[in-house]
Order: structure tokens, then sequence, then C-alpha cells
């Protein structure tokens, strides 16, 4: 055992009596060194047991047959012509052999033996007096007559009386086999069994044992190493066993014949890998130093070669394939150790180097036999001792590395305790119960036990009650892997917090203990700050969002839920004409005020800079609303004292009754609408949506069509109009028109445009929309053209998000160059606030699609108070006037004035003007009169089907109003319809 095992006799000594020392060095060192010696000496001086005559050779006539014609009298006449040999190589040739012999009779025996060793004989048949009489048949199978089959092959047994004899016999062998015929006096040949099978009880013995012995130290060790190398021995014992023709028994059984040619196949592959394997595994760190990877997978790859090999080949044909792979590893074997001895002169590679000499040098002997017929070294010593030899030497080799390892660690575990002692970090091991088994000084000094002090014993000794057994819930795994604890107060009162780490291992309870006090309260304090508004100490948008996702996954139906959203009015003012700080004292004052006019359970968020969240949990919706009424009157009719100033706020408040399954940010939506609704028409400031308010419908609606249109696939429905766009100066002389999109529901109603495109932009899918758009109309326009010969513009709407998505900006003029021919009849309108927002990309858009030939048009133009500063920077063709300067036009004067200003600076840049929510021939009238270019509206004709728009005239096909008809046949019969010149602008829209 000493070889596994990293102790010494002497520090297995050094605690033991004199007498009890004398002992154990007689055991184990005395003894053991006396059985070596006397075994030295008895195998050098003493006689064998089965000591023998060593036989008589037989000098052999041989004769090939490969064709199997020859009978026996015919062979025997042939073989009288050839020469004598002592010995024949068959060189893998398994055809029948005739040969024949000189049998003479032994000296001192009665009988004598004739003996054909070789253990590749298949079958066997013999004759005396020149073929003409049979002495007798075997097989691996069955014997008959004089033949029996004998140790490695067969035996003819004669009289005395009956020789001398000339003996012919034909035998058919399969492998490597040598014909050779030995002559034995009868005691001989029964000594020469003796060894025979004293020797293979030898070999299995020797090599059963070791390999059983490995095999119980894995177990106990539990190391797959152990195995690997048992494996390693047993392949060793069947490889000795084929080289001394053993191989056809196994322990006290006989291997029937047809089995050997799979075994030995399987036997020679699968040692061929597991050798290497365990090189690999034994020098694995070694293996690493020394590089070679390549060869390291050479060997493998040809092991994986050899085993499938073993299963397609004939054995006649895998010999061969195993010499050479045989030689290519021993070769790399031998390579590969060298260079680990040049790198580590250890005792393990050096064991390990002895035993592969002794194992490849019987290799070798065994392949250059069979391959060339040489026998060079058939006088080495006996092949069950080169066996055990060899593997006697790996053992040592194997046993020296799991010393190394041992010794190793015990070096870690020597390092482990120093760490375990030194480390900052407080470590224990308790039993069962609770009890210190052993700790390290920090944990003493985390746990406050100084030197000279009594050390408690258990655990709960130093911390709070139930502490132990949510120890156990841990290592038992169903409270996590660590857990926070806290200590018994000290004498201020004080309560340290603890990190505990634990694990179950061998019975007992093994973990770790931080003192976390401090990051405890760092902790609580930033949890404190990631849900609560710094400022004035309310929750924020993410606490407050929390809250309310609990509130609606705790509700149920009879449990009312509701929430509101409050708003200050003009905020803003206070922070720019008095500063921040006077802003961020009132924002203080307002929530105290709040939190007074709630109750326990409610709860006020700051989501914004003037925006708050109330929550009101198990408030019916209309004790909900008295308590934003009382929340309005504490805000809005007491002043705020800062200082010497005092400031009013207002706010306005919309709340909502939260129904059941609701999600958070559809109901601060809600509650956000219904707040905006609040400060626009409510003098109270307050508006409520019940459950059943219309605007929670309208909702869902609007998330069902964003799931419709969500995805980067067109969505079932999308179909396109077309609304025509009239000249006021010459009304019948064009067929102008914007085209509109449109999607039919599954009830085949038509969505509102408005609905669609604000649900394609909220999820993203506006630009696929848009590129839908665009295609259509071109190929449309593609299509129809010699139909349109008075259409000289079509107006397409563009989204921001598409104009500002540079993907589809390449896609639009990938598009565009398709329809080249139809691209001048295009008319792209950008949005004002989307032209504004980026000036420079939209100059660039609008340069390169006047490139192509295509014209824009700002739409909604007006609606934001810098138009008119930038205009000059956007050399746009068109002006669309914002509907609602159109509508109230005729009632404001002031909007009149706006649009005369419009179409006058419309004019002076070489722009037209377009007029879009035209409602009523007054209308027309009076833009007519400012000098408007076009009109658009459902006065002059509702959005149209493609296929409508083909079979008019002009735009004015459509009108059905009868004073706009006679206003329109009015200007087109007038003389000075183009009085103008329109001809003479740059941009000839119509």
């Amino acid at each position: 055992m000493w070889l596994f095992h990293a102790d010494t006799p002497k520090s297995l000594t050094k605690n033991l009596k004199p007498q009890d020392w004398a002992v154990f060095y007689f055991s184990v060192v005395l003894v053991p060194a006396l059985v070596v010696v006397f075994t030295i000496l008895a195998f050098a001086t003493l006689d064998s047991r089965f000591g023998h005559n060593e036989p008589g050779s037989s000098p052999i006539h041989v004769l090939s047959d490969p064709k199997q014609r020859l009978l026996p009298e015919q062979a025997f006449q042939k073989l009288t012509g050839t020469s004598l040999q002592a010995y024949y190589n068959t060189q893998l040739q398994e055809t029948p052999f005739w040969f024949s012999f000189v049998v003479s009779a032994t000296p001192d025996s009665a009988v004598t033996e004739l003996e054909l060793p070789s253990r590749h004989a298949q079958q066997l048949s013999c004759w005396s007096d020149g073929g003409q009489r049979l002495l007798g048949t075997g097989s691996r199978y069955k014997v008959d007559g004089q033949i029996k089959a004998e140790k490695t092959g067969f035996v003819l047994s004669f009289s005395a009386r009956s020789l001398p004899v000339e003996v012919l016999c034909k035998g058919v062998f399969s492998g490597p086999a040598r014909i050779s015929v030995r002559q034995w006096g009868s005691s001989d040949f029964a000594q020469s069994q003796k060894e025979f099978y004293r020797g293979i009880g030898l070999m299995e013995g020797g090599l059963l044992t070791l390999t059983l012995f490995v095999l119980v130290a894995a177990l106990i060790n539990r190391e797959w190493m152990y195995v690997l190398f048992a494996v390693w021995l047993l392949g060793n014992l069947r490889l000795g066993a084929n080289a001394m023709g053993w191989d056809a028994h196994w322990l006290i059984w006989t291997i029937p014949n047809q089995w050997l040619p799979w075994l030995r196949k399987l036997t020679f592959a699968t040692y061929y890998i597991v050798t290497f394997t365990l090189f690999g595994r034994l020098f694995q760190n070694e293996l690493k130093q020394i590089g070679f990877v390549f060869l390291q997978n050479v060997l493998r790859w040809l092991g994986a070669v050899l085993l499938v090999a073993a299963f397609f080949l004939s054995y006649q044909h895998f010999l061969p394939m195993l010499w050479c792979w045989t030689v290519a590893g021993i070769l790399i074997l031998i390579f590969l150790l060298a260079r680990i001895v040049w790198k580590a002169r250890t005792r393990a590679v050096l064991w390990y180097c002895a035993s592969m000499f002794v194992v490849l040098f019987t290799r070798v002997d065994e392949v250059v036999a069979a391959a060339f017929g040489i026998k060079t070294l058939d006088e080495v010593p006996n092949n069950v001792i080169v066996a055990l030899l060899s593997s006697l030497m790996a053992s040592f080799a194997f046993a020296e590395q799991m010393r190394a390892g041992k010794r190793e660690l015990a070096m870690v575990q020597a390092e482990l305790r120093t760490t375990y002692d030194v480390t900052p970090i407080g470590l224990f091991t308790l039993s069962a119960d609770g009890s210190f088994v052993r700790t390290n000084p920090a944990l003493e000094k985390i746990l406050g036990h100084d030197a000279g002090t009594q050390w408690l014993k258990k655990w709960d000794d130093y911390f709070e009650p139930g502490a132990h057994e949510r120890l156990s819930k841990i290592v038992s795994g169903n409270g996590g892997n660590e857990a926070e604890l806290h200590g018994i107060g000290g004498v201020d009162g004080k309560a340290s917090t603890y990190l505990v780490t634990a694990t179950f291992a061998n019975g007992r309870i093994e973990g770790s203990l931080q003192d976390i006090t401090d990051r405890s309260h760092a902790v609580e304090r930033l949890r404190f700050l990631a849900e609560h508004d710094p400022l004035t100490g309310v929750l924020n948008r993410r606490g407050i969002e929390i809250m309310l996702e609990q509130a609606i996954e705790r509700q149920c139906d009879d449990r009312p839920l509701a929430l509101a959203y409050l708003d200050l009015d003009r905020f803003k003012l206070i922070n720019d004409l008095f500063g921040h700080q006077s802003g961020d004292e009132v924002l203080k004052q307002l929530c105290e005020r709040v939190q007074l006019s709630l109750g326990e359970g409610n709860h006020i968020g700051r989501i914004g800079g003037d925006e708050f969240i109330v929550l009101f949990q198990d408030v019916e919706i209309s004790v909900a609303t008295e308590i934003c009424s009382a929340i309005i009157q504490r805000i809005s009719y007491q002043s705020y004292h800062i200082g010497a100033r005092a400031f009013h706020v207002k706010g306005s408040i919309g709340l909502i009754e939260v129904a059941a399954g609701m999600r958070v940010q559809d109901a601060i939506s809600a509650a956000d609408r219904a707040c905006r609704e609040a400060k626009k028409a409510h003098d109270e400031h307050i508006v409520v949506y019940h459950k059943n308010a219309s605007v929670f419908r309208e909702r869902m609606e609007e998330l069902s069509l964003i799931e419709r249109l969500g995805g980067e696939f067109l969505p079932p429905g999308l179909f396109v109009e077309m609304q025509p766009i009239m000249s006021l100066k010459e009304p019948e002389a064009s067929l102008n028109f914007e085209v509109l999109l449109r999607l039919r529901d599954s009830d085949n109603k038509v969505v509102p445009a408005t609905r669609v495109i604000a649900a394609a932009e909220e999820n993203g899918s506006i630009a696929v929309i848009d590129r839908w758009v665009m295609t259509t109309v071109l190929e449309w326009l593609d299509q129809h053209q010699s139909q349109l010969p008075l259409t000289r513009f079509v107006c397409v709407n563009l989204s921001g998000a598409s104009l500002n998505d540079e993907k589809f900006i390449q896609d639009l003029f990938l598009i565009m160059e398709k329809h080249l021919k139809v691209v001048p009849m295009l008319c792209i309108e950008v949005t004002e606030s989307v032209a504004l927002h980026d000036l420079e990309h939209t100059s660039r858009i609008i340069e390169r699609l006047q490139a192509l030939g295509a014209k824009v048009a700002l739409d909604d133009f007006g609606a934001g108070y810098t138009s008119f500063t930038y205009l000059k920077s956007l050399s746009a063709d068109a002006l669309k006037i914002d509907g609602a300067f159109i509508q109230s036009m005729n009632k404001h004067p002031a909007n009149e004035a706006i649009v005369e200003a419009i179409v006058e600076l419309a004019r002076n840049l070489g722009m037209k003007s377009i007029a879009e929510w035209v409602e009523d021939c007054a209308m027309i009238e009076a833009l007519a009169k400012l000098g408007v270019d076009y009109v658009q509206g459902f006065i002059v004709a509702k959005p149209q089907s493609p296929d409508a728009i083909l079979s008019a005239r002009s735009a004015a096909s459509f009108i059905t109003d009868p004073d706009v008809a006679r206003f329109v046949a009015e200007r087109s019969n007038t003389d000075d319809g183009n009085a103008d010149g329109e001809s003479r602008l740059p941009i000839n829209l119509h």
C-alpha cells in the first residue's frame, strides 16, 4: 500500500515508543527486504520444479498447395524433391501446406511425443507409409486418431516399437504461423505441459491480482485513473498470453476457436487505445509542457482507425495494418518519452520508460518475427517474467505519479490551512446540532470573541432566534445558497447584519460569514433611492409603477383600485422666475400636503418635474374623487411660503378606475389622458374615467391595432384611396390627387388613417408601410400613366420616423430609380415639424428627391412658429397650409390674414400653395380671392378609389355641390383663368 500513499515510515513512527518502533521497522522494512533477497537467490541458484530436457527439433520438407489439388501420395512424392528446413514461416498464407519429417525413437522413453507447437494451426491431418495410412485428423473444434490438442498446438504419440517412421502432414494456418516439429520423451513432455499451465496461472494470477488491487484502490479513492490503469493491466495480460500462445484460455475456461480472431483483433486495438490514453492521462502536465499536440492527436486517431478496422478487416489483412500502426505508435511514444525525460526526470517518468522499454522490446521482437520470420530474441528470459516485469514497472510509475499527486495535495492542504487561518472572511464548520467544530480567527473576531474570553459553542448563541433553522434551509437547498442573518444586539442595542453562505458536506455544515452591516445600510439606502424621489422623499416612477403592478396582481373583482394623475399648471414659471431652489421647496411642501390627504395604503409618486401619480388601494372611485377634490383644494388655494415670498400653484387631476388585469402602462396612459382633458375643459380641474368609459375601449382597440401592425410583415387589409386636388385657376384642366392610406379591420370596416399611422409609429412598423405605399403608387402610375394625361402631381405623405430611418431612405431611392419615368409626377409631402427637426438632413433629402425629378411639399405649414424663419433654407416646391387656419378662416379675420401672408410668401419664393380641409363654397371663393393655387377637401371630392380616378376627366369631375359647380364653371369660362401666368413659375404643378 505504501506505493499509493504519501506517508513515509518516518512520519508513521514519530510518535511511537522504542519497542513499537522496532516492531514496525521489522515488519515494514526488514521482512520485505528478506523476501526480495531470497527470491533473487532462488531464481539464480535453485532448479525449477518443472525442469525437463529440451526437445529435439525434427527437420521438415515443406510444400505449399495454393490450388488445393494435391492428394497425399502426390504431395509425398513432391516433398521428396524439396530441401530440409528447421522451420518454415507461412507469411500469413491461409492455403494448405504439406510437410513431412522422420520420427525416431527417443532414448529412455517408451513413447515419443511429436509436437506441432504453432498456435496459428487451424487444421491438421497426418499420414504414414507415404500417405497411405491416415494417422489422425484434428482441428480447433475436434481431434481424432493419434492427434491430440495440447498446449498451443497439436501432438502425435508414437510407441518406440513403431519407430522410426516418416510422417506426412497437411496443415491449414491463420496468421503469422511458423511450421516446426518438436520431438519429446513422454516424461519431458508431461513436465513441459505442467510448466505451460503453471505459466498461465502465474501470469493470470499475478496480473489479475494486481488488477484487482488497483480496482479496489479505484473504488476506495473514487479515482478513474486507477480504473484506466487496471484495464491496461488486463490488456497486458491478454497480450502476454497471445505472445505465448495462451490466449485461447481464460482462467479455467477454453475460449471457442471461432471467437479467437475477433477477440484478438479487438484486444490489439483496445490495448493500443488504452496504452496511449493511460500515457496521456499519466503525463498530461508534462505533455502540456513539451507541446507536440499534433503527434498526440495522431496517436488518438490511429487508435480509432485501428478499432474500426478490427470490425471490418479479416484477421489476415488486419495484422499488417496492426504492425504498421504499432511501429508508428512506438516511434511517437519513444519521441514523446524522450522529450518528457529531457524536460522532467521524475521517478514516475523513469519507471514508465523502463516499463515501455521492456514492452516495446518484446513487441518489436513479435512484429519482426511475424513479419519477416526472424526470431532474434528467442532466447531472452521467459515471457511470463517479461509480462509481469513490465506491468510491475508500470505500476511503480503509476504509484510514483499518484504519490507525487498526494504530495502535491498535502502541500495544497497546508496552503489551504494557512489561507483558512489568515483569510479575512469568517469560516466555520458546524455539527448537525449547531455546535461549532472548527472556526478561523476571522470568524472569532467577527463574532466578538477575544482571547481570554469564554467561547460559546452553539450557533444560536450569536444570532437571532431561528438562525439555525434558516441555515438548515440553506444547506438543504430550500433557501438558496446564502442568506442574511441578524446578530444579537450588543450593549448599544444595535444588531449587526451578516451574510452567511453554507453547504452540507460529510455530515457537517461548512460555511462562511461576513459582517455586512455597513453594506446592508448602504443597500437599504440605495434601494430607497432606487424607488424614491431624492428631492421630495415620495416614490419615483419606478417605485410607484412597482406598487401599481403589485396592486393589480392582488386585485380581484370586489377590490376597488383607482389611479390619479396630477399635473401642476404653469409650474415652470416658478423655476424660470425665482429659480429651481424655490421650485424645489414648493414641490416638497406640495407632496407633504398631498400625503396629508391620503389615507393608509395609498401612495404618491413623482414621475416628472411637475407630474405625480396617486395610487388608491381598496378605495371606491367615488371616495377617490372626493380625496382628489381635497388634494386640489390643498394645493391650489393655500399659498406656499418660501422665505419672504408666497407662491400659488394650481393643478389638474385625471382619475381612473383601474380594471382587473389592466396593464400598468395602459393605466398610467389613461390617467394621463384624463388629466390632459381636465387641464383643457374643466373648471374643477378633475376628470374621472369609470371602468366602462369609452376611453378604455378606444385604448383596447388601439392596442389591438398596434399588435396587428407589429412585426416586419404587412398586415392584411391595407389599401389606398386618392383624394383629388383642384386647381383654382383652371379647375377642369388637371387631375391631381393625394394618396391616402387605408386599412380594413376583421369586420371589413375602414380604420381611420390617423389611428393606423399612430399605431404603426408606436410599434415601429411605419417604415414597412411607407415602403409599401411608395412601391404601390409608383407601380400603379407606371401601369396607368397613359390614362392620366392631365395629372401633373400625385402627393404622397411620408412619416417623420421613416424620413429619419437611413435604411428606409436607401430603399426609397432604390424604389424610385426603378420607376424614373413616373417619378416627375410624384410630390412627397414632408410635415413641417419633421422638416424643422433636422434642417440639414431634410435639405439633403429634398435635394436628392428633386435631383430625380420629384417634387416636395411642406405639409401642415403654419403650425410651427418658426416656419417663416427656416422656410428660406428649404427648397420646397409647394406649401400645404395647415387645415386649422383654413377651417376657421371665415370666423377669425386674423387667420385669413395669416393665410394671405402664407400665400404671398409662397408666391414670392416661387412655390405653389395648397389649402386643405376646405369644407364649403364660401371657403373656396375666399381662397381664390387670396390667390391660393389649389384646394383639397370634401367639398371638392371625398377620397376615391384608384378606378374612379382613372375614369375621371379632371378634379372638378367629382364636385356634387351646385354652388361649387357654378363657381368652377364661372372660373373655367373666364378669359383670365391663366392671367397670372403660372407657366412662368419654376415648377409647373398643373
